[in-house]
């Protein structure tokens, strides 16, 4: 089955850097567009309004994106999401009580960012039982996740499996499915052995789309089982909270 991967990868935009300038922004620009909620969320639980942190994160991303800082990236630094971190921490240190002046949509739009539903997934957190620092890293690690499975949702669109996927998959999310094999099978005219084997095949496609998913975050292929396993062991702890 083929797969409409993203072009943009860490390791990109390390190599964009040194051939072009416009090429390296084009494909950070890409990148944060997909993860600037974690940076939000980081943002937010540094003590910010959602008005502030909404205005803090656009004023970052306007520094980021308008000026030479790829220009001082080591590709030792390694991960994206360090360096995105420890990006935003030097800005804030720097940048905070003039930011904070900023009225909302003061902030340079250098991409759009959906504020309302960042704030909306930030709810779901255990705030009051983290760091901003590992709000920021279960933030990343369910965006990772989310990606993976809207990627899954595209292929089965496009071969004609879209029912199937939006039954199937619950039986993804590692806790035990809602309707048993046996009963969810003439729901779909399978078999109950059939229902086994297309889990099984979504299981192993979503696996093969995280990974993907996680290459595009690290300069170094040999991260990938890493970060995997970190990822899994960051969203594992907690349960989102009802909103």
């Amino acid at each position: 089955m083929a797969a409409k991967f993203a072009t943009t990868s860490w390791s990109q935009v390390l190599t964009a850097r040194d051939a072009s300038g416009t090429e390296a922004r084009q494909a950070m620009e890409a990148l944060c567009n997909t993860y600037w909620s974690p940076l939000y969320a980081f943002v937010r639980h540094d003590g910010y309004t959602a008005d502030e942190a909404g205005d803090l994160t656009q004023a970052y991303f306007a520094h980021l994106l308008g000026s030479d800082t790829l220009q001082g990236v080591d590709p030792e630094s390694g991960r994206f999401r360090s360096y995105l971190l420890s990006s935003l921490k030097h800005f804030l240190s720097h940048e905070r009580e003039k930011t904070r002046a900023l009225k909302r949509g003061g902030a340079t739009r250098t991409i759009s960012l959906d504020t309302g539903a960042a704030e909306s997934q930030y709810g779901h957190e255990p705030a009051g039982e983290l760091t901003p620092e590992e709000i920021f890293e279960r933030r990343w690690a369910i965006t990772v996740v989310e990606r993976a499975m809207v990627l899954l949702s595209e292929e089965s669109a496009e071969a004609g499996g879209r029912d199937h996927f939006e039954r199937l998959k619950t039986y993804l999310t590692g806790e035990e499915p809602h309707i048993p094999y046996r009963e969810m099978a003439p729901k779909l005219q399978m078999t109950e052995g059939a229902v086994k084997t297309a889990v099984r095949r979504m299981r192993q496609r979503f696996g093969h789309l995280l990974r993907h998913v996680i290459a595009e975050t690290v300069a170094d292929p040999d991260e990938i089982d890493e970060e995997v396993r970190y990822l899994l062991t960051v969203i594992a702890p907690w349960e989102p909270r009802q909103a």
